[in-house]
C-alpha cells in the first residue's frame, strides 16, 4: 500500500522539497534577527559589547559560502539555518562551555553569505571577492568537491585562513598541502570504509554489489573506496554494475532498469542534495530495494525530508556521528533544541558539519590568543592554534590529526531504516553502529589507495 502511495505522490513530493526549500530560505531570511538584504547574500547583525581582547578588532568577519538555491539548497539551508543560530547565541554568550565566552574572545561574529550555486569557477570569483572587496577575516564553506578542489590553491595565493565544512574529497590534502586550509570533518574516504565494514557486518554471505554515484571527484572517489574496501575484506565478492550518472541529472530510469537486471546483493550510493531524493523516490516503487540492500553513506539527509516514503532496510551514514546518529551529550542537546525552537525542524547532518566548523574556528582563536597572553593573535597564530586541535562539537571531540594538523578525523556510525515514528515524523535508525576514527582513517602520510591495498595498517577496530 506504502509503495504505491509514492508512485501517485512522487512528483507532488518532488515538487513538494522545493517549495519546502524556498520556505526555509523565506524563514531563514525573515528568522529575527538575521537579515538577508539581497537574494543569497545577508548578514547577522553586530551583538552587544563584550569585554574586549586587547588589541582586538570590532568584528570578526566570517564569509559563509553554500547552497542557498538550487539542487544543493537541500544541504546547504540547513547549513545557514545552523550558522544563524549558533552565531547569534554565541555573540550573545548563551552557548554552553567551553563556549560560553561571548562571540570570539569577545569579539562579535559577523557573518557574510555566499551562495554556491554556479560552478568552480564562479566560486572563485566569489572567493576573490570576499578576501579582496568584503575584506573577510576567514572563509568557512563549500559543499560540493569540485567547488573546494577549485578554491583551496587560491587560498593560498591570497594567504587567507579557509575551513572546509562538509565537502569531502580526499584529494584536498593527498595531492597538495596547504597552510591556509583546514578541513573540520572526514573525508569520503572514511564514509566508504565505514559503509563497507558495516555491510559486511550485518551481511557477511555479501556476493554482489553495484554502484549508484554521482559522475563527479565525489561520486568516483566515494565508489572506489568502497568497491575497494568490499574486495579486500571479501575478495570473492563481484561487482556487478557501475552508474555515474551526471551531477543533479534528477532523472533515473535507465540507471535503475540496469541495476534491476543486475541485481545486486547491494547498492552503494554517495547521492546528495536533490539527486539523494529523487534516486529514492522513483527507485522505490520500482521494487529496488525489495532485492538489493541501499548503501546510502549520507542518506541520513533525507529522513526528515521523505518521512514514512523512506522504505525499510537502507543502510544510512551521516557522515560521521551527526544528525540522527549523533551522541547524546550537553552540545548536541543545546543545539537540537536551539535549532528546533527556531526552524521546527531538527538539524540534518550538513548543519552538525556548520556547527562543529562554527566551533572549531572559535576554539582555535580563544586557543591562539590564550597563546598570546591574551592578546588578539595574528593569522599565523590562530593557523599554529588550529593546527593539531582537539575541539568539542555537538557531534563528539574532533581531532585535527592528519595532514601535518589540517585535516580531521571522526568515528562513522551507520544504522538500517526500521518503522515509521509518526511522534518523530522519520523512520527509526535500528542497529546502529559506530567505527572508531582510528578504524576508518589511515595514519598520517598514507594515501587511501594505498591504505586500503595494503590491507588497512595501523587500523584499529572493533
Amino acid at each position: 500500500m506504502r509503495k504505491s502511495h509514492i508512485v501517485v505522490r512522487s512528483r507532488g513530493i518532488f515538487a513538494g522539497m522545493l517549495i519546502g526549500a524556498i520556505i526555509l530560505s523565506l524563514l531563514a531570511a525573515c528568522a529575527p534577527p538575521v537579515t538577508v538584504p539581497e537574494a543569497g547574500m545577508g548578514e547577522t547583525p553586530a551583538a552587544a559589547p563584550a569585554a574586549p581582547t586587547a588589541g582586538a578588532p570590532s568584528q570578526v568577519k566570517i564569509g559563509i559560502v553554500t547552497f542557498l538555491s538550487g539542487p544543493g539548497s537541500p544541504f546547504g539551508i540547513p547549513s545557514k539555518n545552523a550558522a544563524d543560530v549558533i552565531v547569534e547565541a554565541l555573540n550573545a554568550g548563551q552557548a554552553p562551555a567551553p563556549y560560553d565566552q561571548a562571540g570570539i574572545g569577545g569579539v562579535p561574529i559577523q557573518l557574510v553569505y555566499v551562495d554556491e550555486s554556479g560552478g568552480p569557477d564562479k566560486q572563485v570569483a566569489e572567493y576573490r571577492r570576499l578576501v579582496l572587496d568584503e575584506k573577510v577575516d576567514l572563509v568557512l564553506g563549500y559543499v560540493s568537491s569540485a567547488s573546494c578542489l577549485a578554491v583551496a590553491p587560491v587560498a593560498e595565493e591570497l594567504q587567507k585562513l579557509t575551513v572546509f565544512y562538509t565537502c569531502a574529497t580526499r584529494r584536498i590534502f593527498e595531492e597538495a598541502s596547504y597552510k591556509y586550509v583546514f578541513r573540520t570533518k572526514g573525508t569520503d574516504l572514511v564514509y566508504n570504509v565505514g559503509a563497507a565494514r558495516y555491510l559486511l557486518k550485518v551481511k557477511p554471505d555479501l556476493q554482489t554489489i553495484a554502484g549508484m554515484n554521482q559522475n563527479y571527484a565525489w561520486g568516483q572517489d566515494s565508489w572506489t573506496a568502497f568497491r575497494d574496501t568490499v574486495l579486500q575484506l571479501k575478495p570473492d565478492v563481484q561487482v556487478v554494475s557501475e552508474q555515474f550518472p551526471k551531477l543533479f541529472a534528477g532523472e533515473y530510469s535507465a540507471e535503475i532498469s540496469a541495476l534491476l537486471v543486475a541485481r545486486p546483493d547491494a547498492i552503494h550510493s554517495s547521492f546528495w542534495g536533490s539527486d539523494l531524493e529523487a534516486f529514492l523516490i522513483q527507485a522505490t516503487p520500482r521494487r529496488l530495494f525489495d532485492q538489493s540492500i541501499g548503501v546510502f553513506i549520507i542518506g541520513e539527509a533525507m529522513l526528515p525530508s521523505l518521512g514514512e516514503d523512506v522504505p525499510p532496510g537502507l543502510i544510512i551514514g551521516a557522515e560521521g556521528t551527526h544528525g540522527a546518529l549523533a551522541p547524546d551529550n550537553e552540545l548536541n542537546r543545546w543545539f537540537t533544541r536551539i535549532y528546533r525552537e527556531r526552524y521546527d525542524a531538527r538539524p540534518i547532518h550538513p548543519a552538525y558539519h556548520m556547527a562543529l566548523t562554527l566551533f572549531g574556528v572559535k576554539a582555535a582563536y580563544e586557543k591562539a590568543i590564550a597563546e598570546n597572553g591574551g592578546k588578539w593573535p595574528t593569522q599565523d597564530q590562530v593557523i599554529a592554534a588550529f593546527e593539531h586541535l582537539e575541539f568539542d562539537s555537538p557531534s563528539g571531540v574532533i581531532q585535527m590529526a592528519l595532514a601535518n594538523g589540517h585535516q580531521a578525523i571522526e568515528p562513522m556510525a551507520f544504522g538500517i531504516t526500521g518503522e515509521f515514528d509518526p511522534a518523530a515524523g522519520e523512520v527509526k535508525l535500528t542497529d546502529r553502529m559506530v567505527f572508531p576514527a582510528e578504524c576508518v582513517n589511515p595514519p598520517e602520510g598514507m594515501k587511501g589507495e594505498e591504505w586500503i591495498a595494503q590491507g588497512f595498517p595501523g587500523a584499529k577496530c572493533p
